[in-house]
């Protein structure tokens, strides 16, 4: 039963129960959650069965919250607060000579150490355990160790193990000092004891001891789970206590403050009226109590204490439940309680997704390497990896892994630079002023063709000059595009390469230069197979597409009209022919006998042209295509092991050695899984013990 109701605990389901025992019901399924336990609360004979002179409180309802106090400090005790959760924690505060020590010496019933200046230099966590056993144990937990003591010398030892935390003299430091308190009488409660707040620095304290106190406090207190004990002197105005201003910063309207007036003997006037009025927000309220004086005995001290609030003139007008030590520490039992109660909810689903997260985390770390065969088999998973989302990427146009990264949706980039190619093919291929030198580039070159043979025979060197021409204009374009596009492809290649080695740093750099070793090998191939295809442009004219013939002889439907009127001359020189736009002819009226072999040469070169500009886009794309594909498929994975393992590599012998980054994260997610386990089975065995008790 017990395990199964830590698996229910851990899913935020929970079974509470009444101070008494009693399972709590509700409509629904008659058990409420973990929160209703807050109504935990002493009754009123429990308030009235502490006689005067005896322990602060001794009751039954200290078994109960036991188990409470016990969890939350044995989750202090694994540091489970380096991990961001928070524990609710009794933060006591207060200016220097407020009367806190007393106050804590009152509740522990032990002797703290005292002197002039700040005496509390750390922070000291006071677990104080009521036993049966009359004799009482006390022991320091510091650095690792644990220090036992005894009444009589916890002063010195405090003295002692705070020199060895901050250092000899009087600076301060952030590293807490626990003192366990378990002894017959006293409440069951943890407080931190933080140092008194002084603005003006004595002789041996740094000049910025205010700053360094305020820090320290600051980071105790502004947690929502801390609850604010401040401390507080009759004497003094309390809108002007400086502990007042630190804890309003963090909680302003008092929700979580409870505060302790001090030294209510030595300043009785109008004290009814500073705790009624509450000018300072003190949400939980005020408990008024007396300093115990020189050596009083401490049930001495609660004697006069209790003949004082019950005798003296003014002080027995408050009310009974707002003074004395017992009352106190009371209400610390009390608020303790709730606050761990309405915490614990959020504990646990703060531990479980901590958890969670780190084993994520862990599990996508690489494995640790023991031999070559291992190391191979995660050097061919790394590479497997890679080249599957290569082809997702390159190939099929897949982008789930990088949704976001428009860089990385390949064949999209591809497509608009393959786009871009085309038309710079064309606007790099237009003729200047076609307007105004219709066909005299053409008639230039007939005229030097010219040969003894027949007339009116287009001479075919006539049309490859003009190809050659043609060509030669946008010759540079395809290696430009090459050059794009291979340097975009790098960029991919190594980037995808990196992302997949990222767990084996010591392969990072062999792996991108393999990457780019084998993109330059594909973009020398590719600017090869461009050389080529325009030197064969440049060499003959050839096509087999019938749309050659179809466009030609659309464009040679306008030669009647173009003879018409290149031979009248009253008719307009302008004229549009389909393709090329307006043209002017006048100038032609001078050359008419080879004007009709320049059109034909002219439209031949616009038909055949169209065809070569399709024909060097349709294939650049299949080169780049084919090439990805084998970059992918094979090239890659050779250039790879190449590199890597090949006669010059030792990348397995470097894959045995982890990295020292990697080495530290995986230390630093083992220790903080086992810190939150065990911090699990702390709070498990708590609701087990909960459910238990009261089944």
């Amino acid at each position: 039963m017990a395990g199964g109701i830590r698996r229910n605990v851990f899913k935020n389901k929970t079974t509470s129960f009444n101070p008494v025992g009693e399972e709590i019901s509700s409509p629904e399924n008659h058990k409420t959650t973990v929160q209703d336990l807050s109504l935990i609360s002493v009754s009123t004979d429990e308030r009235n069965a502490v006689p005067v002179g005896s322990a602060p409180i001794v009751s039954s309802y200290n078994d109960r919250i036991r188990p409470l106090l016990d969890a939350i400090d044995r989750l202090r005790h694994l540091n489970i607060m380096q991990e961001g959760i928070q524990l609710p924690t009794i933060v006591v505060v207060g200016d220097q000579s407020s009367g806190k020590s007393s106050v804590l010496e009152s509740l522990a019933g032990i002797s703290l150490p005292r002197g002039q200046g700040i005496c509390t230099r750390v922070p000291l966590i006071m677990r104080l355990e009521n036993q049966l056993n009359p004799q009482p144990e006390i022991y320091l937990e510091f650095d690792g160790r644990v220090v036992p003591t005894d009444e009589e010398n916890i002063s010195h030892a405090i003295t002692a193990a705070t020199d060895e935390i901050a250092g000899h003299g009087k600076g301060i430091s952030n590293t807490p000092l626990t003192l366990i308190v378990k002894k017959n009488g006293v409440p069951d409660l943890t407080m931190v004891d933080l140092p008194g707040i002084t603005r003006v620095p004595v002789h041996g304290q740094p000049e910025d001891i205010y700053e360094q106190i305020s820090k320290i406090i600051m980071e105790f207190i502004a947690p929502e789970e801390s609850v604010i004990l401040n401390v507080l002197s009759a004497s003094v105005d309390f809108t002007t206590c400086e502990s007042i201003r630190m804890s309003q910063k963090v909680d302003k309207n008092g929700e979580r403050t409870l505060a302790v007036v001090t030294k209510a003997d030595k300043a009785p006037e109008g004290l009814l009226e500073k705790v009624t009025a509450d000018d300072v927000n003190i949400g939980l309220g005020y408990v008024c109590v007396r300093n115990r004086i020189g050596d009083e005995a401490y049930d001495e001290a609660r004697a006069k204490e209790a003949e004082l609030f019950e005798t003296h003139p003014l002080l027995s007008n408050i009310s009974k439940g707002m003074v004395g030590i017992p009352v106190l520490a009371q209400k610390l039992v009390q608020i303790q309680a709730s606050i761990i109660v309405k915490c614990l909810p959020d504990i646990i689903r703060k531990i479980n997704d901590k958890l969670s997260t780190n084993m994520d985390e862990i599990n996508k770390l690489p494995k640790s390497l023991a031999s070559l065969a291992e190391a191979m088999t995660a050097f061919m998973h790394v590479l497997g990896c890679a080249k599957e989302s290569l082809r997702k990427i390159i190939i099929r146009g897949e982008f789930d892994e990088y949704p976001d990264v428009q860089e990385m949706h390949c064949t999209a980039r591809l497509a608009e630079m393959l786009n871009q190619y085309s038309e710079l093919l064309k606007s790099n291929s237009k003729e200047n002023d076609l307007k105004f030198s219709f066909l005299l580039d053409e008639i230039r070159v007939l005229q030097e063709a010219k040969a003894i043979g027949l007339p009116n025979f287009l001479p075919r060197s006539a049309f490859l000059t003009q190809l050659q021409k043609k060509v030669k204009m946008i010759s540079y374009t395809p290696f430009e595009f090459v050059d794009k596009v291979w340097n975009y492809i790098e960029n991919i290649v190594v980037r995808n390469l990196m992302h997949h080695s990222d767990n084996y740093p010591q392969l990072l750099s062999s792996i991108r230069r393999s990457a780019q070793n084998l993109v330059a090998k594909k973009k020398k191939l590719s600017i090869d197979w461009v050389n080529d295809v325009v030197e064969m442009e440049k060499l003959t004219d050839y096509t087999s597409n019938p749309e050659y013939v179809a466009t030609w002889s659309k464009l040679m439907s306008h030669q009647e009209k173009l003879m018409e009127i290149v031979r009248d001359h009253s008719k307009p020189s302008e004229m549009h022919i389909d393709g090329l736009g307006e043209v002017d002819v006048a100038h032609l009226r001078s050359n008419v006998d080879i004007v009709q072999e320049a059109f034909d040469l002219k439209m031949r070169m616009t038909a055949y042209w169209k065809i070569v500009l399709m024909r060097m886009v349709d294939c650049m794309a299949l080169h780049l295509l084919f090439s990805l594909q084998n970059l992918v498929n094979k090239d890659m994975e050779t250039e790879v092991i190449n590199e890597l393992i090949g006669p010059q590599g030792n990348a397995l012998q470097r894959m045995l050695y982890e990295s020292p980054a990697v080495a530290e994260k995986r230390s630093r997610l083992k220790n903080s899984i086992k810190l939150l386990n065990d911090s699990k089975d702390v709070v498990g065995n708590l609701m087990d013990r909960i459910s238990g008790d009261y089944d």
